[in-house]
């Protein structure tokens, strides 16, 4: 050691925290609201209220349809065992494995119990990615080279190609259409805020449902993974079971929030158009819309003039 410091090697990698992409998308949409708020002051009476509520609700929905497609967390599991901790070792850790599914790939993760074992930080969390234009197999490949620890190989090991468990292609494809239908989500709520603003309030609610329709499209996409027949991902004497995690509950109700608006603008357009327009800061003055022409005095000398 020089100065704690291995000379000649790489230092132990650190466990990722927070996903670069999703903090760039997450402060583009922080900017955008903030910059609302802004100007929020100069919007007079209820108007001020229901902008606010408009703009938000709109920016929420912007803002998950681009997050989750960066997110790990579609399907996740954890599983605590005693369990070896590199190949041709004998010594047993206790740790907490973590598996991660997201559209793109795989994040694996283990954690120690303590952190600090066998004179180790066991804190790791490796990914894996599927997404096209990426090989799996070869980051697998490189995860053997760098000797990563016996249990995140075992995992990763069962979303290969070459595994038995075939469930590698089907992950993949899944993926992909669910993020290609997510991004055609994401064009339609572009769509549906232009003709709100245009106003064409009616195609704006329709979009709204074409939005969530999408985004019920991708969750559909996604959900076909489970008509693959599961392997059994058993480390020491337990067993990782894996579930829908928080990115496919959270765009469930996105999709059925999109759903809700929607049906609720074009009902209100059939139902009750002036209360819609309210909500839209869209009515016009009584006073204004029915004053009647006022009473016109012509002057003599130009209309004699043929003026």
């Amino acid at each position: 050691l020089f100065d704690g410091v291995y000379p000649f090697y790489p230092q132990q990698r650190k466990a990722a925290v927070f996903n670069i992409r999703t903090i760039i998308v997450i402060v583009v949409f922080l900017t955008l609201a903030c910059s609302f708020l802004l100007i929020i002051p100069g919007i007079r009476g209820r108007a001020r209220l229901y902008w606010t509520l408009r703009v938000l609700l709109s920016l929420f929905v912007g803002v998950v349809i681009v997050v989750v497609q960066f997110t790990g967390d579609w399907e996740t599991g954890w599983v605590q065992a005693n369990t070896s901790y590199k190949s041709f070792s004998h010594a047993q850790v206790n740790a907490d494995i973590g598996l991660h599914i997201g559209l793109a790939g795989v994040n694996i993760t283990l954690r120690g119990n303590p952190v600090n074992q066998i004179n180790e930080t066991i804190n790791y969390n490796e990914h894996f990615p599927w997404n096209f234009g990426a090989d799996y197999d070869r980051s697998y490949s490189e995860g053997l080279e760098k000797g990563l620890p016996s249990p995140i190989l075992y995992v990763a090991e069962k979303f290969s190609t070459q595994s038995p468990c075939a469930v590698h292609r089907q992950y993949r494809i899944a993926g992909h259409y669910a993020s290609a239908t997510l991004w055609v989500a994401f064009c339609t709520w572009i769509i549906s805020n232009i003709l709100f603003s245009m106003p064409v309030l009616v195609y704006g609610g329709y979009m709204l449902l074409v939005t969530g329709a999408f985004m019920i499209f991708s969750l559909l996409s996604f959900s076909t993974v489970r008509n693959s027949p599961v392997c059994l991902i058993q480390i020491g004497t337990g067993t990782l079971h894996v579930a829908y995690g928080g990115s496919f509950w959270l765009m469930l109700a996105i999709g059925l929030l999109c759903f809700v608006a929607g049906i609720t603008i074009v009902a209100m357009h059939h139902l009750n158009l002036d209360l819609l327009k309210a909500f839209f800061d869209l009515r016009e003055d009584k006073a204004e819309e029915y004053q009647e022409m006022p009473e016109v005095f012509v002057n003599p000398h130009f209309v004699n003039k043929g003026l």
